[in-house]
Protein backbone atom coordinates (compact mmCIF):
# COMPACT_ATOMS: atom_id res chain seq x y z
CA UNK A 1 0.00 0.00 0.00
CA UNK A 2 1.54 3.57 -0.86
CA UNK A 3 1.17 6.25 0.53
CA UNK A 4 -0.23 8.19 -2.90
CA UNK A 5 -2.92 5.29 -3.04
CA UNK A 6 -3.76 6.37 0.90
CA UNK A 7 -4.14 9.87 0.09
CA UNK A 8 -6.22 9.45 -3.10
CA UNK A 9 -8.58 7.17 -0.90
CA UNK A 10 -8.85 9.14 1.96
CA UNK A 11 -9.52 12.20 -0.46
CA UNK A 12 -12.24 10.76 -2.02
CA UNK A 13 -13.61 9.82 1.28
CA UNK A 14 -13.33 13.28 2.53
CA UNK A 15 -15.07 14.58 -0.53
CA UNK A 16 -18.03 12.10 0.38
CA UNK A 17 -17.95 13.78 3.81
CA UNK A 18 -17.83 17.70 2.20
CA UNK A 19 -20.95 16.49 -0.69
CA UNK A 20 -23.15 15.86 2.97
CA UNK A 21 -21.58 18.80 5.04
CA UNK A 22 -20.64 16.82 7.78
CA UNK A 23 -17.72 15.17 9.40
CA UNK A 24 -16.16 12.34 8.32
CA UNK A 25 -18.08 8.80 8.69
CA UNK A 26 -17.97 5.11 7.85
CA UNK A 27 -20.87 6.29 5.33
CA UNK A 28 -18.52 8.16 3.47
CA UNK A 29 -16.37 5.61 3.10
CA UNK A 30 -18.53 2.90 1.76
CA UNK A 31 -20.14 5.51 -0.63
CA UNK A 32 -16.98 6.12 -2.12
CA UNK A 33 -16.14 2.65 -2.33
CA UNK A 34 -19.22 2.03 -4.47
CA UNK A 35 -17.84 4.92 -6.54
CA UNK A 36 -14.19 4.23 -7.06
CA UNK A 37 -14.74 0.44 -7.35
CA UNK A 38 -16.80 -1.92 -10.14
CA UNK A 39 -19.28 -3.15 -6.67
CA UNK A 40 -22.86 -2.16 -6.02
CA UNK A 41 -22.98 -1.70 -2.94
CA UNK A 42 -20.80 -1.90 0.83
CA UNK A 43 -21.46 -2.13 4.16
CA UNK A 44 -19.69 -1.93 7.29
CA UNK A 45 -20.35 -3.74 10.95
CA UNK A 46 -18.82 -3.38 14.05
CA UNK A 47 -17.88 -6.90 16.04
CA UNK A 48 -16.45 -8.24 18.78
CA UNK A 49 -15.69 -11.74 20.18
CA UNK A 50 -17.75 -10.62 23.16
CA UNK A 51 -20.13 -9.09 22.35
CA UNK A 52 -23.21 -8.79 19.03
CA UNK A 53 -22.18 -7.34 16.16
CA UNK A 54 -23.83 -4.45 15.25
CA UNK A 55 -24.52 -3.11 11.62
CA UNK A 56 -22.73 1.00 11.20
CA UNK A 57 -24.01 1.84 7.74
CA UNK A 58 -24.92 0.46 4.57
CA UNK A 59 -25.55 1.70 0.67
CA UNK A 60 -28.81 0.67 0.39
CA UNK A 61 -31.32 -2.10 0.64
CA UNK A 62 -28.89 -5.24 -0.57
CA UNK A 63 -26.10 -4.51 1.52
CA UNK A 64 -28.06 -3.55 4.20
CA UNK A 65 -29.65 -7.07 4.09
CA UNK A 66 -26.53 -8.98 3.79
CA UNK A 67 -24.96 -7.24 6.74
CA UNK A 68 -28.14 -8.75 8.57
CA UNK A 69 -28.26 -11.91 7.14
CA UNK A 70 -24.92 -12.15 8.44
CA UNK A 71 -25.63 -11.72 11.72
CA UNK A 72 -28.61 -13.26 12.43
CA UNK A 73 -27.08 -16.54 10.10
CA UNK A 74 -23.86 -16.37 11.93
CA UNK A 75 -21.81 -17.22 8.57
CA UNK A 76 -21.06 -15.42 5.28
CA UNK A 77 -17.46 -14.00 3.93
CA UNK A 78 -18.32 -10.97 6.29
CA UNK A 79 -18.17 -13.51 9.08
CA UNK A 80 -15.74 -15.86 7.83
CA UNK A 81 -13.06 -12.40 7.18
CA UNK A 82 -13.47 -11.17 10.62
CA UNK A 83 -12.87 -14.62 12.32
CA UNK A 84 -10.04 -15.29 9.90
CA UNK A 85 -8.52 -11.82 10.28
CA UNK A 86 -7.91 -11.59 6.56
CA UNK A 87 -10.11 -10.57 3.09
CA UNK A 88 -12.50 -13.40 1.75
CA UNK A 89 -13.07 -13.01 -1.52
CA UNK A 90 -15.95 -14.11 -3.83
CA UNK A 91 -15.96 -13.13 -7.15
CA UNK A 92 -18.89 -15.93 -7.96
CA UNK A 93 -21.65 -16.37 -5.26
CA UNK A 94 -23.73 -18.89 -7.45
CA UNK A 95 -20.44 -21.45 -7.90
CA UNK A 96 -21.01 -24.82 -5.94
CA UNK A 97 -18.05 -24.44 -3.53
CA UNK A 98 -20.02 -20.80 -1.96
CA UNK A 99 -23.05 -23.12 -1.51
CA UNK A 100 -21.91 -25.25 0.14
CA UNK A 101 -19.09 -23.41 1.80
CA UNK A 102 -22.11 -21.13 3.81
CA UNK A 103 -25.33 -23.39 2.90
CA UNK A 104 -27.85 -20.68 4.85
CA UNK A 105 -26.08 -17.36 3.43
CA UNK A 106 -25.66 -18.02 -0.13
CA UNK A 107 -29.20 -18.74 -1.40
CA UNK A 108 -30.19 -15.48 0.72
CA UNK A 109 -27.31 -13.22 -0.71
CA UNK A 110 -28.72 -14.76 -4.21
CA UNK A 111 -32.05 -14.23 -3.96
CA UNK A 112 -31.79 -10.62 -2.47
CA UNK A 113 -29.61 -9.65 -5.64
CA UNK A 114 -25.83 -10.26 -4.60
CA UNK A 115 -23.69 -12.24 -7.04
CA UNK A 116 -20.42 -11.25 -5.93
CA UNK A 117 -19.15 -10.46 -2.11
CA UNK A 118 -15.94 -9.40 -0.72
CA UNK A 119 -15.11 -8.77 2.74
CA UNK A 120 -12.32 -7.38 4.62
CA UNK A 121 -11.44 -7.06 8.00
CA UNK A 122 -10.82 -4.10 9.77
CA UNK A 123 -7.51 -4.43 11.64
CA UNK A 124 -5.88 -2.34 15.10
CA UNK A 125 -3.19 -4.43 16.11
CA UNK A 126 -4.26 -8.05 17.04
CA UNK A 127 -7.92 -6.34 16.82
CA UNK A 128 -10.51 -6.80 14.38
CA UNK A 129 -13.29 -3.99 15.38
CA UNK A 130 -15.66 -4.69 12.48
CA UNK A 131 -15.90 -5.82 8.98
CA UNK A 132 -16.18 -3.69 5.45
CA UNK A 133 -18.22 -6.23 3.22
CA UNK A 134 -18.41 -4.71 -0.68
CA UNK A 135 -21.09 -6.53 -3.37
CA UNK A 136 -21.90 -6.60 -6.84
CA UNK A 137 -25.15 -7.42 -8.85
CA UNK A 138 -23.02 -9.78 -11.40
CA UNK A 139 -20.39 -11.75 -10.86
CA UNK A 140 -16.92 -9.89 -11.43
CA UNK A 141 -13.24 -10.25 -9.98
CA UNK A 142 -11.43 -7.72 -8.51
CA UNK A 143 -7.77 -7.08 -10.52
CA UNK A 144 -4.66 -6.37 -8.48
CA UNK A 145 -5.12 -2.27 -8.62
CA UNK A 146 -8.97 -2.99 -7.42
CA UNK A 147 -8.02 -5.33 -4.59
CA UNK A 148 -5.22 -2.92 -3.14
CA UNK A 149 -7.79 0.03 -3.41
CA UNK A 150 -10.53 -2.19 -1.51
CA UNK A 151 -7.91 -2.96 1.17
CA UNK A 152 -7.29 0.95 1.59
CA UNK A 153 -10.66 1.49 2.05
CA UNK A 154 -10.72 -1.13 5.08
CA UNK A 155 -7.83 0.68 6.42
CA UNK A 156 -9.58 3.96 6.06
CA UNK A 157 -13.06 2.77 8.09
CA UNK A 158 -10.69 1.44 10.57
CA UNK A 159 -9.34 5.05 11.14
CA UNK A 160 -12.58 6.44 11.30
CA UNK A 161 -13.59 4.06 13.33
CA UNK A 162 -10.71 5.10 15.67
CA UNK A 163 -11.76 8.55 15.13
CA UNK A 164 -8.58 10.15 13.32
CA UNK A 165 -9.76 12.42 11.02
CA UNK A 166 -9.49 12.49 7.88
CA UNK A 167 -8.74 15.32 4.88
CA UNK A 168 -7.98 15.49 0.95
CA UNK A 169 -4.27 15.86 2.10
CA UNK A 170 -3.66 13.43 5.38
CA UNK A 171 -0.72 14.15 7.52
CA UNK A 172 0.88 12.17 10.36
CA UNK A 173 -2.86 11.69 11.79
CA UNK A 174 -3.74 9.36 9.14
CA UNK A 175 -1.19 6.74 9.64
CA UNK A 176 -2.63 4.03 10.04
CA UNK A 177 0.58 1.95 10.67
CA UNK A 178 1.28 4.30 14.03
CA UNK A 179 -1.55 3.44 15.43
CA UNK A 180 -1.62 0.00 14.83
CA UNK A 181 1.33 -0.12 16.66
CA UNK A 182 0.33 2.39 19.75
CA UNK A 183 -3.28 0.61 20.10
CA UNK A 184 -1.92 -2.68 19.84
CA UNK A 185 0.67 -2.28 22.89
CA UNK A 186 -1.29 0.07 24.97
CA UNK A 187 -4.29 -3.00 24.50
CA UNK A 188 -1.60 -5.38 25.50
CA UNK A 189 -0.86 -3.47 28.24
CA UNK A 190 -4.18 -3.36 29.42
CA UNK A 191 -4.22 -7.11 29.77
CA UNK A 192 -1.15 -7.23 32.20
CA UNK A 193 -2.89 -4.10 34.06
CA UNK A 194 -6.52 -5.68 34.44
CA UNK A 195 -5.76 -9.31 33.75
CA UNK A 196 -8.53 -9.52 31.09
CA UNK A 197 -8.19 -10.72 27.13
CA UNK A 198 -7.30 -9.01 24.69
CA UNK A 199 -11.11 -8.36 23.40
CA UNK A 200 -11.83 -6.93 26.52
CA UNK A 201 -9.08 -4.73 27.09
CA UNK A 202 -9.78 -3.20 23.57
CA UNK A 203 -13.30 -2.68 24.79
CA UNK A 204 -12.26 -0.91 27.79
CA UNK A 205 -10.00 1.45 25.91
CA UNK A 206 -12.38 2.52 23.17
CA UNK A 207 -14.88 2.74 26.11
CA UNK A 208 -12.62 5.43 28.42
CA UNK A 209 -12.05 7.18 24.65
CA UNK A 210 -15.73 7.32 24.41
CA UNK A 211 -16.87 8.22 27.80
CA UNK A 212 -14.26 10.90 28.34
CA UNK A 213 -14.45 12.69 24.95
CA UNK A 214 -11.45 11.57 23.58
CA UNK A 215 -9.52 10.15 20.50
CA UNK A 216 -8.41 6.58 20.70
CA UNK A 217 -5.43 7.50 19.85
CA UNK A 218 -4.79 9.70 23.01
CA UNK A 219 -6.40 7.91 25.40
CA UNK A 220 -3.35 4.83 23.99
CA UNK A 221 -0.33 7.32 23.88
CA UNK A 222 -1.51 8.11 27.72
CA UNK A 223 -1.60 4.25 28.62
CA UNK A 224 1.80 3.58 26.96
CA UNK A 225 3.62 6.31 28.38
CA UNK A 226 2.28 5.17 31.55
CA UNK A 227 -0.29 8.40 32.52
CA UNK A 228 -3.06 6.92 32.73
CA UNK A 229 -4.06 3.46 34.75
CA UNK A 230 -7.55 1.42 34.14
CA UNK A 231 -9.45 0.30 37.66
CA UNK A 232 -9.85 -3.25 37.40
CA UNK A 233 -13.84 -2.44 37.90
CA UNK A 234 -14.99 -0.42 34.32
CA UNK A 235 -18.04 1.13 36.83
CA UNK A 236 -15.14 2.65 38.51
CA UNK A 237 -14.06 4.66 34.83
CA UNK A 238 -17.66 5.21 34.22
CA UNK A 239 -18.39 7.06 37.58
CA UNK A 240 -14.96 9.39 36.89
CA UNK A 241 -16.51 9.91 33.85
CA UNK A 242 -19.97 10.97 34.99
CA UNK A 243 -18.24 12.86 37.79
CA UNK A 244 -15.69 15.00 35.34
Amino acid sequence: MTGGRSARIQGLVAEQAARRGARVSVVDVCTAAVAALPIGGAGVTAASRTAAGRPLCSTGPVSELLEELQLTLGEGPGVEAYALGSAVLVPDLRADGERRRWPAFTPEALAAGAAAVFAFPLRVGAITPGVLDLYSEVPVELDSGELADAMVFADTATLVLLGTRIDPAPGPGGDLDGYRAEVDQATGMLTVQLGVGIEEAFLRLRAYAYAHGRRLSEVAADVVARRLRFPPDPDEERSAADDA
